[in-house]
């Protein structure tokens, strides 16, 4: 049903919401494997919504959602897995599974009922596992990761499912610093890989380092859709956030400049 090159992911004219009643109204978005959109927007905005919608937890109340032309409802549950993977912004295990296991747990959309992973599956987690260069964690117990070692270990799950897309709620939620970098870096890479990635963020400066798009999300609506450069300007930041805020030109530093964001605090 759905080609193996260039999928699309589409909402049209989408009503998105619950019980009848409209959180986000008439959504029009198009995303593209191997593309990286960054989502921004006060919260309560209707992330979550968005999100829920297009993992086919709630219907949309209106419109169309679908993958390369075909409506999200009409895949089953394990086809529709090998589509779209889902990273939390919080994951925690009651149990101490081990770090490869985890990661191991992605390939269960591609089993029979009662079938077992085989080598192969074992040498595509260990190769994600590489790819994210986490390796030396895998004998490790899930419980006893950092944060931002968790959040690796999920972002390689998903990407042992091998869907086309992947969605990120606020990948790097509740980091230090460095393993903001870390995250972000990674998910940068992954482009590579022609996967289409949909996550949202509060930090402009996120989608200045590494989206194909932006879409900022207000009052009901996605409020402006496009390229960084041209979307996150200082007069759409302080209408979203209520904010002043100087975007300029951060100096090359063996690469092509950039834009920063930063916060006018005497005003």
């Amino acid at each position: 049903m759905v080609k193996e090159s260039n999928i699309s992911l589409q909402l049209r004219g989408a009503d998105l919401g619950y019980h009848g009643r409209v959180v986000l109204r008439d959504v029009n978005l198009t995303m593209l494997s191997g593309e990286i959109i960054c989502l921004l927007g006060p919260n309560g905005v209707g992330k979550t919504t968005l999100f829920k919608t297009i993992l086919g937890f709630i219907k949309p109340v209106g419109g169309t959602i679908t993958i390369d032309g075909t409506d999200i409802s009409r895949f089953s549950l394990k086809d529709f897995a090998r589509l779209i993977a889902y990273v939390p912004q919080v994951h925690h295990s009651p149990f101490p599974y081990k770090v490869r296991d985890v990661v191991l747990f992605g390939r269960t959309v591609h089993l029979g009922l009662f079938a077992s992973p085989a080598e192969s599956d074992r040498k595509i987690a260990d190769s994600f596992l590489e790819m994210l260069e986490i390796e030396h964690l895998a004998d490790r117990a899930f419980t006893e990761l950092s944060g931002g070692e968790r959040q690796m270990v999920i972002i390689a799950r998903a990407l042992t499912q091998e869907a086309k897309f992947i969605i990120l709620d606020e990948p790097t939620s509740n980091l230090d610093y460095g393993n903001q970098v870390r995250v972000i870096r990674k998910i940068k890479e992954l482009q590579r890989q022609s996967i289409g990635i949909l996550m949202s963020t509060h930090l402009p400066d996120h989608a200045f380092m590494i989206a194909s798009k932006v879409v900022v999300m207000d009052n009901g609506s996605l409020y402006s859709c496009g390229r960084p450069e041209a979307t996150l300007t200082p007069e759409t930041l302080k209408k979203i956030y209520g904010v002043e805020v100087q975007v300029f030109d951060a100096p090359p530093y063996g690469a092509s400049s950039r834009k920063v964001c930063a916060p006018i605090i005497n005003v």
